[in-house]
């Protein structure tokens, strides 16, 4: 990770899984290079790597690749970069992305930052890993709308393809299973662990008065008979990564249209909850929720401050959580939204939105042939 000091930096090689990686390579060629995986000590090593589809540099450059390449949809169109766009964080900027058939898909596409640590994928957490999720988006008629067995036939007549797959899986055969599995070995290197507020974390960034109050307003729970005024924001994204994989209702709806979890659980209690993404860059993702119905960050602020709807399902932390007492709402008030944002602003991390292993490999400029 650029500008970070290696005594601060987790490095993951990902060298136990090597034995499994060198399995496909019977012809006595030499098995890829793990990949290097850099994060802070304090992401945890609580990692989501498989066994049967180790991180390793070969086969995180088929699945960037892959990642942009618009030959996985049916009207050779729509990536999954078309979606998840690095500048936006991997986000794309719209309430409901559309795909093939034109039409928007049901949900907001969430940011594509540090999945090595997600177990559940989706808003309603319907994807037990990144291989499962990617099928999803591949082969859904209202986003990429092609099956695997079609996806690898076009690739499989792409002579660019050959060299990276035999250099990933030890032979050129392209398959379903592969493709998706390079795809998810490339999502997870899509680390963001650069910000202000990780610097100021390593001791290498000095807040301002406003985002240092934000950021105790933000990891502070309202206690008005103590007088501890808090914006209640850590129940559901604390932690160094802003992401703690809960479920919750949020208030949106006292009757949720979109049923949430609930469609995959069927117990009421559940409607209307879903995935509490990380928060890391939320300043480049708007708009917000899992329907986009928000556009920028004071309208989620005022939201959580004053307009919860109460229903059967409400997630117990938003019960009658109030910086008043006896208070209804959380009552921030405006000077208090304005520093929670700014501490958000914090959480934007330039490098992972410029980061050039992250970008399309297609748009990489060629070096000009030197001249006879």
């Amino acid at each position: 990770m650029r500008d970070r000091k290696k005594s601060n930096v987790r490095v993951v090689p990902a060298i136990l899984c090597l034995a499994v990686c060198a399995a496909g390579f019977v012809d006595g060629t030499r098995p890829p290079a793990p990949y290097r995986l850099d994060y802070p000590p304090g992401f945890g090593n609580r990692i989501n790597i498989p066994a049967n589809n180790p991180t390793t540099q070969a086969g995180v450059l088929v699945g960037r690749w892959l990642f942009y390449e618009k030959a996985l949809s049916v009207n050779n169109r729509v990536s999954c970069g078309s979606c998840h766009v690095q500048e936006k964080a991997f986000s794309d900027g719209l309430a409901f992305s559309t795909g093939v058939g034109g039409t928007p898909v049901a949900r907001n596409s969430m940011s594509l930052a540090n999945l090595l640590w997600s177990r559940r994928f989706f808003w309603d957490g319907r994807a037990a890993g990144l291989e499962q999720q990617a099928v999803f988006p591949l082969t859904d008629p209202h986003e990429m709308g092609q099956s695997l067995a079609i996806s690898a036939r076009k690739i499989s007549m792409m002579p660019r393809y050959a060299l990276l797959f035999k250099q990933a899986y030890g032979d050129v055969r392209v398959t379903g299973e592969r493709i998706v599995k390079a795809i998810a070995q490339f999502e997870r290197t899509l680390i963001s662990a650069n910000s202000p507020y990780d610097r100021y974390l390593d001791g290498r960034y000095r807040p301002t008065a406003e985002e240092q109050k934000g950021l105790l307003l933000f990891n502070a729970a309202p206690e008005p008979t103590r007088a501890i005024r808090g914006a209640n924001c850590a129940r559901c994204h604390g932690g160094v990564k802003t992401y703690m994989e809960l479920f919750h209702n949020n208030g949106l709806d006292s009757l949720p249209g979109d049923a949430g979890i609930e469609k995959l659980t069927g117990l009421p209690g559940d409607r209307g909850r879903f995935k509490a993404p990380t928060l890391r860059n939320i300043a480049l993702t708007a708009p917000y929720m899992h329907d986009g119905r928000f556009n920028t960050l004071d309208e989620v602020l005022d939201h959580y401050s004053e307009h919860v709807k109460q229903s059967p399902s409400l997630s117990p932390v938003f019960r009658d959580a109030s910086n008043e007492p006896a208070g209804r709402n959380l009552a921030l008030r405006p000077e208090e939204k304005k520093q929670v944002i700014a501490f958000l602003h914090m959480l934007t991390d330039s490098t992972f939105t410029t980061d050039p292993r992250f970008s399309d490999p297609r748009t990489i400029p060629r070096k000009p042939k030197a001249a006879k």
